[in-house]
């Protein structure tokens, strides 16, 4: 039988904000991201179906037009995606010009060798026209042909960021360091990622410090949305073969988009044609194909007749025929147009289905950009749909495959990829020192009772969908760089954290853990590593609000769960937003020492705990204890240079004997330390 882990179920106000446009016909997140229109160097961060493509148009009109820009370069990753920036009759809904690009200058659009359209790009560069489409290979060809300089005094606008990187591998990323480094160009890159990526960053740090960036979170676009008013994120585990299991999490009722397993995972059954058929012989009996869509048509047991899109058959006529179907911009509107699609590499980045309601995926997927553009499917906003979910299903390890490890760390990575999109989902979080002089903020809402400044203050802005929590104790970051990180780049610190193997390991497993051996210990190194140029004060002051925004998430989840009657469940928005305020008032004083000693990831085990078979939770816990390691030379020093704070404000060591458990684990690295030396002296 198929388990289910608690999904977190977010639910919005339906404000309709972020699809209401202003008198220059721009949505809300356009809006925003207009008015850093004369930065130079601009990275926009929004979710899918938030409007980017018509951003960049506006943005790219007034470098044109008010800038004194000579032509704008629109670079996607890949042809398809060209479509979203054909011409647009903006002066139509109020702007002051229109988007135009001449069919020869979209170079998606346009037959021939990568070859051929470099040169289109260096005729394009020397012509009077204004805006030119490419794919991100034609592009870094054309670099490498013309050279930096032939680019000059132009914007380059790079949708889909996250595909670059400054790894040397990455040719794009190297040459947009160049084209920075020689600061002749304007760049506007956008990414619908909240994720940059793992080891490698899109740019070299002095050159990403350049940019100035807008960040349009998750919570503002749905909560802003008209009709669409929840969402739901959970795991499912199951065993044997998941076409087997499939319908117990598949609803053939919902509009679907199933992404099978890819042949090189453990999920697959490495016939992907079969998979296929399976899922469709449970859905019911085959009717036959329908000559003009290609769509396959199945009678379900009820009656009903599905249209079913196969996007992963291989004949490539069949193929196109179903893909061309599902783009025909005459059935766009029609929800019944088709019921369940397939697909296995396809109907992920920029593919545009308003209609669909669930996100299925079978098997881990590794990306969390990846995960980020699968829910990005069925988050866009379409009459009458209310509900929208993604779900990933997932082998449960098995005691007898010789791949347990590898099962066992795809669990891991599952579990670290739902804590994330949590973190995406929430309402963002502002924290401050608690001082004698605090004051309430304006336009934020304090719950019953209304602002005290003798009781711990969580205030929440329904408008911008951002918390204000005071706690005692938290470091204020001081330079301009650590301020930008705790107000934009939280969630690159805690995907981080979350996506350390042995952070998981231990805080999931590890019954004698301290938790300030993660949130103090392991968060710090992360931070330390991530961010080496800001000074120790800064490092620690991202390293408590990082730690802050995933725990106080978790502790609201917590307070969510116990509070519903349905376990299945964890209702957002008013939930979370109580769960905070609950938590806040039933300790005794919030401060960051308390936060520290919270276990990011009990709240996660607990659902493990729940849903995962005792058979499964023994074996990984098993798997995990076997590699268990001790306390390493580096996170000694760490814990002894902790205990020399400890001695400053308390004017004593920490006691080994101590019944605190974090003094005791500081005082254990202390002498750790002195076994080192002594040992080291006596040869």
């Amino acid at each position: 039988m198929t388990k289910s882990v608690p999904s977190v179920s977010v639910t919005y106000a339906q404000s309709g904000t972020s699809t209401k446009s202003n008198e220059l016909g721009m949505r809300e997140m356009q809006e925003g991201a207009y008015e850093k229109r004369g930065e130079q160097y601009l990275l926009i961060k929004s979710p899918p179906a938030s409007g980017k493509s018509r951003a960049l148009m506006f943005i790219a009109l007034d470098k044109l037009h008010n800038q004194g820009l000579k032509q704008a370069i629109v670079v996607v990753p890949e042809k398809s995606i060209g479509s979203s920036f054909n011409d647009e009759p903006l002066s139509k809904f109020g702007f002051w010009a229109d988007w135009t690009v001449a069919p020869k200058w979209n170079l998606c659009n346009s037959p021939g060798t990568d070859g051929g359209k470099v040169k289109s790009v260096g005729a394009f560069l020397g012509s009077d026209d204004q805006v030119l489409v490419c794919t991100h290979a034609t592009f870094r060809f054309a670099v490498e042909k013309l050279g930096i300089e032939a680019f000059d005094d132009r914007l380059i606008a790079v949708d889909e960021f996250h595909h670059v990187s400054a790894s040397e591998d990455s040719i794009l990323g190297s040459q947009l360091n160049e084209f920075i480094t020689r600061d002749r160009v304007h760049v506007v890159a956008m990414t619908g990622s909240y994720f940059r990526g793992d080891a490698v960053p899109i740019l070299l740090p002095e050159n990403e410090a350049k940019f100035d960036s807008y960040t349009y979170t998750y919570y503002q676009q749905l909560n802003g949305y008209t009709y669409l008013k929840q969402l739901d994120i959970g795991y499912f585990f199951y065993s044997g073969s998941y076409a087997d299991d499939i319908l117990k999490v598949l609803d053939p009722t919902e509009k679907t988009i199933i992404h099978i397993p890819n042949v090189n995972s453990r999920e697959s059954t490495k016939d992907k044609h079969r998979e296929v058929e399976h899922i469709i012989d449970a859905l019911g009996d085959w009717q036959g194909t329908d000559p003009v869509t290609g769509f396959q048509l199945v009678k379900t047991p009820e009656g009903r007749m599905l249209k079913i899109a196969d996007l992963v058959d291989d004949e490539a006529v069949k193929r196109d025929k179903v893909s061309s179907a599902l783009k025909d911009p005459t059935n766009k509107d029609n929800r019944d147009h088709v019921d369940i699609i397939i697909a296995l590499g396809m109907a992920k980045e920029g593919f545009d289905w308003i209609w669909c309601e669930h996100a299925l995926t079978v098997g881990y997927r590794a990306s969390l950009t990846e995960i980020v553009q699968i829910i990005g499917r069925a988050t866009r906003d379409a009459k009458g749909k209310t509900r929208a979910r993604f779900t990933n299903l997932i082998a449960e390890p098995d005691a007898s495959e010789t791949t347990v490890t590898e099962a066992v760390n795809d669990t891991l990575k599952a579990i670290a990829a739902s804590l994330l999109m949590e973190q995406v989902l929430a309402p963002r979080f502002n924290f401050t020192p608690k001082t004698p002089k605090s004051e309430p903020v304006e336009g934020f809402d304090y719950g019953e009772g209304g602002y005290d400044p003798y009781k711990e203050n969580v205030g929440f802005n329904e408008k911008s969908g951002q918390f204000q929590i005071e706690i005692k104790g938290l470091s204020a970051p001081k330079s301009k760089e650590a301020q930008r990180i705790c107000q934009e780049d939280l969630n690159e610190v805690i995907t981080a954290f979350v996506q350390d193997k042995t952070a998981i390991e231990r805080g999931l497993f590890d019954e004698e853990l301290v938790p300030e051996e993660l949130t103090q210990v392991k968060m710090g190194k992360i931070v330390g590593s991530k961010f080496p140029e800001l000074d120790a004060e800064d490092q620690e002051a991202v390293r408590q609000h990082a730690i802050a925004a995933l725990n106080l998430t978790q502790k609201a989840k917590e307070v969510a769960l116990t509070n519903t009657d349905d376990d299945t469940k964890v209702t957002g928005n008013t939930a979370l937003i109580d769960g905070v305020r609950k938590f806040a008032m039933d300790v005794k004083e919030l401060d960051i020492d308390l936060i520290d000693r919270i276990n990011p990831f009990g709240e996660a085990y607990s659902i493990l705990a729940k849903t995962m078979s005792e058979e499964s939770l023994k074996q990984v816990a098993a798997v995990i204890s076997a590699k268990k390691v001790q306390l390493s030379p580096e996170e000694a020093r760490d814990l002894a240079r902790r205990a020399v704070k400890f001695k400053q404000e308390r004017g004593r060591l920490p006691s080994i004997t101590s019944q605190d458990a974090w003094e005791k684990k500081m005082a254990e690295g202390v002498a750790f330390l002195a076994r080192m030396k002594q040992e080291a002296a006596n040869g």
